[in-house]
């Protein structure tokens, strides 16, 4: 209950920021960002949008992937019409696709530019089943597995940077609150849905994509420690965002439940503050491995602390990435 009491008022945490932080007043309190490199997936509207503009007007040269090229022109000459000196380059990429990832990467590199930050935000919510080109389900195939092959490919250009400018690379994979949802097997769900559509729960689905994503953050992480890499991986939950949705309705008590619901969500700058926070605030140097809400660090569910389900999730997406991804889903694969 103090808890939702400190969202409603926006009662700011231990790094100074709340709920009602925006996009733009955690940037202005970061570090200047004229020499960096930012890859935005998901800029073309939403949490996404306003990321690229705050990084944008903070000086961040921006690489905006996107599926509608059109879309991503007209979000680029958005921000380019308010902050003139930008540079962004628009490049075509198709997350539920791992061959538009792989061309997506193989371009990036061709234009030899550094990489110092890396922004895992775009997803989606399939309300029908559907299976990529690649043969997994659609929601986990765009929300995680392609945002974890485009990260592993990523990952020298970001560590050459780190090292060559001495500035620390940072990933930021974008999840959600409704991971906690899920519960049970990740690895045998994923499978059922991918191959029978009687079994597939939109919400399930999707809290399963987000769940993965908290676990990627959790072992990349670890990898990165590892290899003593200058560069972070951490996860937030953006929160709840206000949209234009409506509905009919009339009277009191009903009116009532809308103005109550509306004080718990947020507006998209609100909404993007978190993921900005993490990408560029300087008390967030060498943190990895965490995860955050409301701009301050926050507890995932049980499953997305458990670091055997990381690890076992990992070596599922490495098959999945480049082998056959129907070896993950065999029984007689130790990974089912």
């Amino acid at each position: 209950m103090l808890d939702t009491v400190k969202y409603l008022i926006g009662s700011v945490g231990a790094s100074g920021y709340g709920s009602k932080s925006t996009a733009e007043q955690v940037t202005k309190s970061s570090s200047d960002l004229h020499s960096v490199t930012a890859i935005i997936t998901g800029a073309t509207a939403g949490i996404g949008a306003e990321t690229a503009r705050a990084l944008a007007k903070g000086g961040a040269r921006l690489v905006l992937p996107a599926r509608n090229l059109k879309a991503a022109e007209e979000a680029k000459a958005r921000i380019v019409s308010e902050c003139p000196e930008s540079e962004i380059v628009v490049m075509p990429l198709d997350l539920s696709s791992l061959g538009s990832v792989r061309n997506f990467v193989s371009e990036f590199e061709s234009l030899d530019l550094p990489l110092n930050l890396l922004i895992n935000n775009a997803g989606m919510f399939a309300h029908e089943h559907a299976i990529s080109e690649d043969g997994i389900e659609m929601t986990f195939a765009t929300n995680y597995l392609g945002h974890f092959l485009l990260t592993k490919l990523l990952l020298n250009r970001m560590i050459e940077t780190a090292k060559n400018t001495g500035v620390q690379g940072r990933i930021v994979n974008v999840s959600s609150g409704i991971h906690g949802w899920f519960s049970g097997d990740m690895i045998r769900y994923l499978g059922l849905i991918t191959r029978n559509k009687s079994h597939y729960d939109s919400t399930r689905a999707y809290a399963l994509s987000k769940l993965a994503n908290v676990l990627h953050t959790k072992e990349l992480a670890r990898r990165l420690k590892q290899m003593e890499a200058n560069v972070t991986a951490n996860c937030v939950h953006p929160g709840i965002v206000r949209t234009g949705l409506t509905r009919e309705r009339e009277g009191l008590v009903t009116d009532l439940a809308f103005f109550f619901a509306s004080k718990l969500v947020k507006t998209i700058p609100q909404a993007a503050a978190t993921t900005c926070y993490v990408a560029t605030h300087p008390r967030l140097l060498n943190v990895s491995g965490k995860y955050f809400a409301d701009c301050n660090e926050a507890s995932t569910s049980k499953l997305g602390y458990n670091s055997a389900e990381a690890a076992r999730l990992w070596s599922a997406s490495e098959i999945m990435v480049s082998k056959d991804p129907k070896l993950v889903f065999d029984p007689l694969n130790a990974l089912v």
